[in-house]
C-alpha cells in the first residue's frame, strides 16, 4: 500500500500560462480529460484553475471567458504538499481546506498533482468513492 504522495501522484501535468483564457483552459482541461490545470509562470507555481472554478467564477459571473484570465479564474491561495508529504497528511488537508485536488511541489516548483479519486482508489476500490473513481468518464 502506497504511504507518500510521490507514490500516487499525476506527474503527467497540464499546465497554462498566467495570461491564458479561462475559455482555452477550459478547451484545454477537454482536450486532456482533466478537471484541473495549474497555472505556472517561468516554472513556477502560480494557481490551480478547477472546472468548477470556471463555473463559479466566470460562467456563472457572466464574465467573458475569452476575455477572463486564468489567473482571474482561479485561486491563488494554495494548499500545497510535497511529494514525501504522507498520504495521511494530504488527505488531512484535503479535509481541512475543503478541496478535492492539491498540487504536489518541490519548492515551489510543481511536480504533480493528487486528487480525491486518486485517494478513494489507493484506500479501495471496493468502497464506493473508489469504484466511482476507477469508472471510466461517461463523456
Amino acid at each position: 500500500m502506497a504511504q507518500h504522495v510521490r507514490d500516487i501522484m499525476t506527474s503527467d501535468l497540464v499546465t497554462v500560462e498566467p495570461q491564458a483564457s479561462a475559455a482555452a483552459a477550459a478547451r484545454l482541461m477537454r482536450d486532456e480529460d482533466v478537471g484541473a490545470v495549474l497555472v505556472t509562470e517561468n516554472g513556477h507555481l502560480r494557481c490551480l484553475v478547477s472546472d468548477r472554478d470556471l463555473v463559479v467564477r466566470v460562467f456563472a459571473e457572466g464574465a467573458d471567458p475569452e476575455q477572463t484570465t486564468v489567473i482571474q479564474a482561479g485561486s491563488e491561495d494554495l494548499v500545497t504538499v510535497g511529494p514525501d508529504d504522507s498520504l495521511d497528511r494530504a488527505l488531512g488537508l484535503m479535509r481541512e481546506h475543503a478541496v478535492r485536488r492539491l498540487p504536489v511541489v518541490e519548492g515551489d516548483r510543481p511536480v504533480g498533482i493528487v486528487s480525491l479519486g486518486d485517494m478513494a482508489i489507493e484506500r479501495g476500490e471496493d468502497t464506493a468513492l473508489g469504484d466511482i473513481s476507477a469508472a471510466r468518464p461517461n463523456t
